[in-house]
């Protein structure tokens, strides 16, 4: 069926899916990855939603070219079915193992500090049935699962108040205080932190006002950004610089600055609630790994899903080394870097093709 009669995302839809994706586990790690600027690291949110902003423009305006085409479709009409089918299928093995990284990050999460005697293969095959139940309703059910959530995790940010209290204003200035190799270095790795934007390139042919959909996506995007914001403030004056560099997880330590006499260990409900992000993005580019399989085979079948959610669960308990894990996953996620550019890549293409059949 065509995508053209499958439009089902409205401008709410279109902001949460944006808006949620981006967060996952990277916000959780996001000061200590930049922690290479030291104290100064706080205004690169900023210079992320920046380059968000301006990376995000030749996505919508190549998916405009094709209003109902996804980009599994759009590299198959611009590079040809052999050469796109070969890009599509390493753009799924990428899906799938970032996905599988989110998945391992989050149960490192829990069994280094809820979990420390227990094994993660039962929280793993709960969180990807979940993870199978939303997908199986579509993009439209991701994007209302996207918007509940927002809804309710936001209010976690309140836990940060104490530590607002505690820390120090002063380590915000001075401003500038770093080379251009920590510079570069914090990029490198802070930028991963708020991948999932480049997802409207798949969702974009089910969005029903495609003109405003720029907008409705930036509006997602800042969002995020202020919340990232927002969080790198606080570390920064929160935390000793050697604590930035060395607490994993900074993010939920700062809940630990909280004090409630009914509450022995505020992280935890941190920890809980966060499972609503983690599947908000895994759903999503789970969803789109689906999307891929399904251009690449042609019949569409529902055990496809499942096939996805095993080969991540055998990904997450493979027999290897955490330290092998983690060079994999940071491996895929550099990959997604490619994904931003992608669609300069094709642009050329289409305008040089568009030229050829004027002339």
């Amino acid at each position: 069926m065509s995508t053209a009669n499958l439009k089902m995302l409205n401008r709410y839809h279109v902001i949460f899916l944006a808006q949620s994706i981006m967060i996952g586990t990277g916000i959780l790690s996001l000061p200590q990855k930049l922690s290479a600027m030291g104290y100064t690291e706080w205004f690169m949110p900023i210079l992320f939603g920046v380059v968000a902003t301006l990376t995000l423009w030749p996505m919508v305006w190549l998916c405009s070219k094709y209003p109902n085409e996804n980009l599994f479709r759009i590299n198959e009409i611009l590079l040809g079915k052999v050469l796109g089918k070969v890009i599509n299928l390493f753009f799924v093995l990428q899906f799938i193992v970032f996905s599988a990284g989110i998945i391992s990050n989050y149960m490192h999460l829990i069994q280094s500090t809820a979990l420390q005697e227990q094994t993660i293969t039962l929280p793993v095959i709960c969180l990807l049935l979940l993870l199978v139940y939303i997908i199986s309703g579509g993009i439209k059910s991701i994007a209302r699962f996207c918007m509940m959530t927002f809804f309710i995790t936001i209010g976690m940010f309140y836990f940060t108040r104490w530590a607002i209290e505690k820390g120090e204003f002063s380590h915000l200035i001075p401003l500038f205080n770093f080379d251009w190799q920590e510079f570069f270095d914090a990029f490198k790795k802070g930028y991963l932190s708020i991948l999932g934007y480049e997802l409207i390139m798949f969702y974009f042919p089910y969005i029903i006002d495609q003109k405003k959909a720029y907008r409705h996506t930036l509006i997602g995007i800042w969002i995020s950004i202020f919340l990232c914001f927002f969080t790198t403030v606080v570390s920064v004056i929160y935390y000793s610089e050697w604590q930035l560099k060395n607490v994993e997880f900074s993010v939920l330590n700062l809940f630990k600055a909280g004090e409630f006499s009914f509450v022995e260990r505020i992280d935890i409900i941190g920890i809980t609630l966060w499972v609503f992000l983690i599947l908000s993005s895994i759903t999503a580019y789970v969803w789109c790994a689906k999307l891929g399989v399904d251009s690449l085979l042609k019949k569409k079948r529902n055990y496809k899903l499942f096939l996805l959610a095993a080969i991540i669960f055998l990904i997450v308990r493979m027999p290897f080394s955490r330290e092998f894990q983690e060079k994999l996953f940071i491996t895929s996620n550099y990959i997604g870097y490619m994904l931003i550019i992608w669609p300069f890549f094709l642009s050329m293409i289409y305008v040089v093709r568009k030229k050829k059949v004027q002339q």
